[in-house]
């Protein structure tokens, strides 16, 4: 594995590995226990502008090939990764800090991405409408739309790097990568060695391993993409929608979340346990779906509440390569001093800490908190770590309310006995996903995922990917002679 982390610290431009010239390295830690794994060397501005001008120039004979030679790459690239999906599942682990349970999740949901996107490539189709001129005919052509610059997050790299560059690349675009600075090779330099081994001809894929203080808003700024798909911040979401507007690019915006679980009076309270324990502390709860929030009806509040603390405290915290750890390292000491003022302060504000964890260097232990006040600013923020919040609440109009009573609007779920009354009550939510008798952290290659309000603009995967990376083209053909006025 440390091979791979040697192998991989280095720039990938226009289809040649090179070392960043910047004037300093990011240094990639394994997070759980401080293992220096690589150093890489920023990419400057230069090698920035150098990668977008080596997929503009590939990308024209890339959307000029048969889209069924274009799938013949993707085929390669799920097979190279299914071939190697030990050694990835161990970089998952190193670099991220991810439990098995983890890395397996991760891996499985981006195999069915790469499956998705071999039948992206056959999927754009063009129309013929009619007009109101006589012998006029008019062809509409969805084309790529050129080349697309991908920002990618720290906490589910692999997946969310590859739901954007590979149907991107599977529709005839170019794309330049920037990963987020604490995931490195498994954010980017690992998909370029993927598609590398892949087939895919230089200069389509690009990855550029840099960060904001060595070349400011280069990266959304520069004149050749199109298209800037961005997951992270509701925050930096913020500025990249506003840089890209000014630009007149399209921006993509997968952004936070603070989703909430709702147990209503009639709901199965084990099943409902087991769904709030994962939604919550799924990969330490450094997950934009995550239940932030999980509201219990007042009539079962007492039964749930015992039953949920009780199963938080057996979730085994520690080394993420132990198979019976489930709640590893969050990703750096920056984030766990967060994680710990969060609960600092729900406490200072009158919240009663039912489980209190401990935090060890990166290691957060869970914290189960209620009676949160109602009007504090933590019920309505994404809180990135293993802390949740319980609220009771009396009665469906109660739990919509506070349900809604976010700027996000990213998942969440309800549990309920009656399926239709779980649908009704999904249907008053203000979020893009929201999931009946489940947990709340779902994604699906060919289900539209994305949120409302401050949890993002547009959406991916299926069609909606294809309206994301492609654009539609008129051309009109006059097959008789037009009359003109002068």
């Amino acid at each position: 594995m440390a091979s791979y982390f040697t192998d991989l610290a280095r720039q990938y431009i226009d289809g040649e590995w090179r070392p960043g010239t910047g004037s300093w390295d990011v240094i990639d830690f394994n997070p759980y226990d401080d293992e220096k794994l690589a150093s890489i060397t920023v990419a400057t501005v230069d090698e920035v502008d150098q990668a977008y001008r080596a997929a503009a120039r590939a990308q024209k004979t890339w959307a000029e090939t048969n889209p069924y030679t274009r799938r013949t790459v993707l085929e390669r690239a799920l097979r190279w990764t299914e071939d190697h999906e030990q050694e990835i599942a161990d970089l998952i682990i190193a670099e991220l800090g991810g439990t098995r349970v983890k890395a397996g999740f991760e891996l499985h949901l981006a195999k069915e991405f790469l499956r998705e996107s071999i039948h992206l490539a056959l999927r754009p189709e063009g129309r013929i409408l009619p007009s109101p001129v006589d012998g006029k005919e008019n062809r509409v052509y969805r084309v790529p739309v050129g080349v697309v610059g991908v920002i990618s997050p720290f906490n589910f790299p692999f997946l969310l790097s590859l739901k954007s560059v590979a149907p991107a690349l599977a529709l005839g675009n170019a794309v330049v990568l920037k990963p987020h600075q604490n995931t490195p090779v498994v954010g980017g330099t690992l998909l370029a060695k993927i598609f590398e081994e892949a087939g895919l001809p230089g200069g389509l894929l690009n990855v550029v391993v840099t960060d904001i203080a060595e070349i400011g808003d280069a990266f959304i700024e520069h004149p050749v993409p199109k298209v800037i798909s961005f997951t992270g911040s509701d925050k930096i979401g913020r500025h990249v929608a506003t840089v890209c507007a000014r630009h007149f690019k399209r921006s993509v915006l997968e952004l936070g979340g603070n989703s909430a679980l709702v147990v209503l009076d009639d709901a199965d309270v084990d099943y409902a346990v087991d769904a709030a324990v994962f939604s919550r502390f799924v990969h330490q709860g450094q997950v934009c779906m995550a239940a932030n929030r999980v509201l219990v009806d007042a009539s079962v509040a007492e039964e749930f509440t015992e039953k949920f603390v009780a199963k938080v405290r057996t979730l085994k915290v520690g080394d993420p390569r132990d198979p019976q750890t489930v709640i590893g390292p969050v990703i750096n000491s920056a984030q766990a001093g967060a994680i710990s003022g969060t609960v600092e302060q729900a406490i200072a504000e009158g919240a009663t800490a039912l489980l209190r964890g401990t935090t060890t260097d990166n290691l957060v232990g869970p914290s189960v908190l209620t009676g949160v006040p109602a009007d504090s600013a933590l019920l309505r923020q994404e809180v990135f770590g293993p802390v949740v919040f319980l609220v009771p609440f009396d009665g469906e109009e109660e739990a919509v309310r506070i349900v809604n009573g976010t700027p996000y609007g990213l998942s969440g779920a309800v549990h309920t006995r009656d399926i239709e009354r779980g649908v009704a009550f999904a249907k008053r939510i203000d979020t893009g996903m929201f999931h009946v008798n489940d947990g709340t952290v779902h994604d699906e290659p060919i289900v539209p995922f994305g949120g409302e309000k401050n949890s993002g603009l547009g959406r991916l995967n299926g069609e909606t990917t294809l309206e994301a990376f492609t654009t539609v083209k008129w051309i009109s053909v006059q097959h008789g002679r037009s009359g003109f006025p002068f």
